[in-house]
């Protein structure tokens, strides 16, 4: 079976229980090592432990309150156990309680650190090599700001969702339906009712108010996104907005954009101003209600003045949770829509995929076969239709042909960046889609039009080639691409850094370096993809004198514009509208009076015309 596969859309998680259900298993693991899975539960388990502790005695602690108000008013309807203690023991018995309930929340913290850390790491590593792992056709799409806010924002919320789901929501009901039972019992059902219905009112009107917030707050998240990838696109294009002195329209366009999200902030923060209000208002109402009830029993005798501050207590327990439980439940929520746009990431198929049980790549010489290869990336507008060619090994073979005939498009098939849709592609008699991409992708050396370094230093881009190069390794490559001697009169000699994308050095040197990288992973094939069309005649000169030497033992296939480059080849497919239509060596094609010939007095006149 072909590892080739059509694109097909896959549904990442639509609901705040499906999201939840995706990020359980960061946290409460079923596969790895088992000892690190048994580890991390051990540790969930005893957070839990301390997390249940700290909850028993946040509600027994107003008990031991009642009891000193009572001993010190000589009241004696408390226990007798806790009257023995007398108030100042009661008051050290309560005090004691406080920190023990503060105690256990640390704790269950600390165990629970690492679990939570562990799960970040995962995820957002699972999400860096799938986005790796995504086909050319997707990157092409994609916008790299709004890409790193989703990532940004989808990882936050599970670190707040992993500590406050499991740590807040559930303990929080707990917690109140045992203030409920002490309540009930201690003083009535009537008193029950009303915390019953405060806290239903409340929560109720939060998560009713919430829902509406979560909606204005994803548009702001989206004019936040946008804004941001305004902002980065720009920046990635500076000297194109100096070319063209578009600071002032660069900053209008990022002001109308930071405009929209100002609205759809501001809307926000009035959503919240009117759900923060209605909170205080029914959390109020009921604490009025229940002291007032308190009062009166009091006044009547049917209750003591503990029971009135025990009341009381057990209310204010009540409203910082759920006050918490507001703001909890929004950070949850926002966090579920920020991590559903991560999901939906994770969730985004790959479209190249190795064949199940794929082997790897054997290269005996390298010969390149393609046997009427077609590709589209839209069925109505075909791009290479019927093409073969053959290039024997360690032979070298240049595609020419005008602007959109599809040369560029074989490089990228050739290393699987897109997937044929009709005939086969083959290294060695092995067709590509069978092999596994890694195998394909170390067998094949590509030097592209414009050679794009990381923001590090000249020996870490040339290194990038190999992993594990060494210093001499890595100079002898320098040496081969005719770029030792420039790096060694800088400064910092191999550790001068480059700037990001390499915008420190000049089109020549970043190709030069660009070689230099791909002599090092030493590949059986080359590709030069337009290598030297962005360069001037007497760097172009140098860096084929450079490259004439990478190509020495290898299959070496050149895609070109300046036909004066390829003289040299062994042969020549000249492309047109996606089909071969003329091929041979350099002076047979000229004989044959054909299109490249055409092609040839063209670019020899427009040279003349350039000398003079």
């Amino acid at each position: 079976m072909r590892g080739n596969r059509p694109m097909t859309t896959t549904e990442g998680p639509k609901n705040g229980w499906a999201v939840i259900r995706a990020v359980i298993p960061y946290f409460w693991p079923n596969a790895g090592p088992k000892a690190e899975v048994r580890a991390t539960k051990i540790r969930v388990i005893i957070a839990l432990v301390f997390l249940m502790a700290a909850k028993v005695v946040t509600v027994g602690t107003p008990v031991l309150y009642k009891a000193a108000v009572d001993a010190l008013a000589g009241d004696a309807k408390s226990a007798a156990w806790m009257l023995g203690m007398g108030a100042v023991g009661l008051t050290v018995a309560y005090g004691m309680a406080r920190l023990m309930s503060n105690g256990f929340n640390q704790l269950r913290d600390v165990v629970f650190a690492p679990v939570a850390q562990s799960a970040l790491r995962k995820l957002a590593l699972e999400t860096f090599n799938h986005i790796h792992a995504l086909s050319m056709r997707y990157h092409i799409a994609r916008k790299t700001g709004g890409l790193s806010r989703i990532i940004e924002r989808g990882t936050k919320g599970v670190a707040f969702l992993l500590r406050f789901l499991v740590f807040s929501i559930g303990p929080l009901a707990i917690e109140l339906a045992m203030i409920l039972v002490v309540v009930s019992f201690a003083f009535g059902a009537s008193y029950m009712a009303v915390l019953a219905g405060t806290i239903l009112a409340y929560v109720v009107f939060t998560f009713k108010v919430t829902e509406w917030r979560v909606k204005l707050r994803k548009e702001m998240n989206d004019q936040d996104t946008d804004a941001n990838q305004k902002a980065i696109d720009s920046l990635l294009n500076f000297e194109t907005v100096k070319y063209f002195g578009a600071e002032q329209r660069e900053a209008a366009r990022y002001d109308k954009a930071m405009e929209a999200y100002e609205t759809a902030a501001v809307k926000t923060a009035y959503s919240l101003g009117f759900l923060n209000f209605g909170q205080s208002f029914l959390i109020t109402a009921g604490l009025v209600i229940v002291m007032v009830m308190a009062a009166l029993g009091v006044e009547n005798g049917t209750m003591t003045v503990g029971d009135f501050v025990m009341v009381n207590a057990y209310m204010v327990q009540i409203t910082m949770p759920l006050n918490f439980l507001g703001t909890v439940y929004r950070e949850i929520r926002q966090g579920l829509v920020d991590m559903e746009a991560m999901f939906d990431l994770l969730h985004q198929p790959a479209e190249i995929l190795d064949a199940p049980n794929a082997p790897e790549l054997q290269v005996a010489g390298g010969a390149v076969v393609l046997k009427e290869v077609e590709f589209h990336y839209d069925p109505a507008r075909p791009i290479l239709k019927g093409v073969d060619i053959v290039v024997p090994a360690g032979r070298s073979l240049a595609i020419v042909g005008p602007s959109g005939s599809g040369k560029s498009t074989i490089g990228r098939l050739l290393f699987r960046f897109y997937e044929v849709t009709g005939g086969s592609l083959q290294i060695d008699g092995q067709d590509i889609r069978d092999v596994t991409q890694n195998s394909l992708h170390a067998a094949i050396g590509v030097v592209p039009q414009d050679t794009v370094l990381f923001n590090d230093t000249i020996r870490y881009n040339i290194g990038y080639g190999r992993d594990g190069a060494s210093y001499e390794e890595i100079v002898k490559a320098a040496q081969k691409a005719r770029i030792h001697d420039f790096i060694i009169g800088l400064p910092d000699g191999y550790e001068t850094q480059v700037g990001e994308r390499g915008l420190k050095l000049s089109g020549g040197e970043k190709q030069r370096v660009g070689i230099a990288r791909t002599l090092l992973k030493d590949p059986p094939i080359l590709l030069l993809d337009e290598a030297t069309s962005a360069l001037d005649t007497q760097t172009e000169r140098d860096i084929l004198d450079a490259l004439k030497a990478a190509g020495e033992g290898r299959t070496v296939i050149t895609i070109a514009h300046r036909l004066s480059t390829v003289a040299d080849a062994d042969e020549i497919v000249v492309l047109e509208q996606g089909q071969v239509v003329e091929r041979g060596t350099h002076e047979g094609l000229l004989n044959a009076h054909g299109k490249y010939a055409a092609m040839w007095a063209a670019q020899a006149e427009d040279r003349d015309e350039a000398a003079a």
